[in-house]
């Protein structure tokens, strides 16, 4: 006996869980390599550490360990997921819409991937923040996850500041891919010069203007959790344009 499931007439299933399933087809792109490379980094570092130990003095070890708290050695797995976020739709995509998968069901199944690495990924770095202080460094004093740019204040404020890094990387990384998709090479070629005269004329106005001491009094004040939330409307907007741009989006040259 068969069992038929009856749908409004001209409305068809969501298919945003199974884009989401397509996205992790291959777990080891996602989830493997990332952690076996965060372990060779925390590996890397902790030798590092072992040798500044080794070859200061008791009375200078405190002050060299001191600043590895501005150590950014992880920063290699946002970047690396932003590339996830170009291969996602670079070379998802295409193969999505030959299973008939909607563009926006595609833009929200690969947006609900951005959603679940983010949180995986924050909980991961925010455990290893809390072993590495209950460790005191990893016992030798080291920072690696408690660097000030994301490793600072409760678990919850570091939670949130890494899963809004990710979120970051992940839809700028998916709006850059998206663009290439909808204009080719003269798309690439227009955005990073627009974004290379943006950049050089926000440093212009901030030296004609001598803003730059207001602009580092800014950082300060506003701290790394602050200014982590702030990126969020950049996040906001480059997942704005993206959907937009996508719609019209084709996967052939």
């Amino acid at each position: 006996m068969t069992t038929t499931v009856d749908t409004p007439s001209g409305t068809r299933p969501s298919r945003v869980v199974p884009v989401l399933r397509l996205h992790l087809t291959n777990r080891w792109t996602t989830i493997g390599t990332p952690l076996v490379v965060l372990a060779l980094i925390w590996a890397a570092n902790w030798i590092v550490w072992l040798l500044i130990v080794r070859s200061v003095g008791a009375d200078d070890r405190a002050d060299a360990m001191e600043g590895t708290q501005f150590s950014g050695a992880i920063f290699y797995i946002f970047v690396y997921m932003m590339v996830v976020a170009v291969q996602a739709i670079t070379r998802t995509f295409p193969f999505a819409l030959g299973f008939s998968v909607t563009r926006r069901d595609f833009f929200l199944g690969t947006a609900l991937l951005f959603a679940v690495l983010s949180a995986f990924y924050a909980v991961v770095i925010t455990a290893l923040s809390l072993i590495e202080e209950a460790t005191g460094g990893w016992g030798l004093g080291g920072h690696l996850f408690t660097a000030v740019w994301y490793g600072t204040g409760s678990p919850i404020e570091r939670f949130v500041q890494i899963l809004l890094l990710f979120l970051f990387f992940f839809f700028v990384g998916a709006a850059v891919a998206i663009v290439y998709l909808r204009w080719r090479a003269n798309g690439m070629i227009v955005f990073w010069v627009a974004v290379g005269v943006l950049g050089l004329g926000l440093a212009a106005l901030a030296t004609f203007t001598n803003s730059w001491p207001a602009v580092y009094e800014w950082f300060i004040a506003t701290g790394a959790f602050g200014v982590t939330a702030w990126s969020l409307v950049v996040t906001a907007l480059a997942a704005l344009v993206g959907y937009v741009v996508l719609r019209r989006a084709t996967p052939t040259a």
